[in-house]
């Protein structure tokens, strides 16, 4: 993938999120309450709609399973079972048990101190823990600013003509870490309206006619041609 050179692509990426909140409102993601909560969903969304992992994460709930001494004092088989609504139980359940393992030894609140490129290779070096999960818990839970970047993110940007080849997390990450400020609050606000854009509107299947950026982007000029 590379970033297609673009006019004032600072200047771009702001108007654009100014017209996603315009379209979309304020949305004040992510859907929790505790940093935990916001880590344990971030692992559990992998591969899945957020809908089964709320059944995962009430399952959670009521077996008091919600703290990671409680998860850490369970057997594996029964967090299997819990997590069992989120798609592929096992790796799941293996995920979250690296994941708790890990902030028995170094809570969160020791890890959310550091900075974002130091606490972004820690969180990477826990089993389960790819690009999308760390950006997610650094920015949501740790709220520091670490832009997230997803196959909805792609999907608009690619067809908006602002980048070219095939889906690269990083490459993706950087064209937002590198040309707008780097704001939690705004990082935040931004990856959920793409997303919110993306379910709604810049599907697989896109509904152009009721995309407001039709007259922006390249998809909808040349299949319109």
């Amino acid at each position: 993938m590379r970033i297609v050179c673009v006019e004032n692509l600072d200047k771009r990426l702001l108007e654009l999120y100014q017209q996603l909140q315009a379209e979309h409102g304020n949305l004040r993601w992510w859907p929790a309450d505790t940093p935990f909560e916001v880590a344990l969903g971030a692992i559990l969304t992998q591969a899945t709609a957020w809908r089964n992992v709320e059944k995962a994460l009430d399952n959670l709930k009521a077996a008091n399973a919600f703290s990671p001494e409680q998860i850490h004092a369970i057997s594996q088989d029964e967090l299997e079972k819990l997590v069992h609504p989120s798609g592929y139980f096992r790796m799941k359940a293996k995920k979250v048990r690296a994941f708790v393992d890990h902030i028995i030894e170094r809570p969160m609140a020791v890890m959310f101190e550091q900075d974002v490129p130091v606490l972004r290779k820690e969180l990477l070096s826990i089993y389960g823990v790819g690009p999308e999960t760390a950006d997610s818990i650094i920015l949501y839970a740790a709220e520091k600013p670490s832009f997230v970047v997803d196959t909805y993110t792609y999907r608009l940007i690619s067809r908006l003509g602002w980048v070219e080849g095939n889906f690269h997390y990083e490459r993706l990450r950087a064209l937002f870490m590198d040309n707008i400020p780097p704001d939690t609050n705004l990082f935040n606000e931004y990856h959920a309206l793409i997303v919110r854009h993306g379910a709604r509107v810049c599907q697989k299947t896109p509904d152009c006619e009721a995309c407001f950026l039709q007259s922006q982007c390249d998809f909808f000029q040349n299949s319109s041609d």
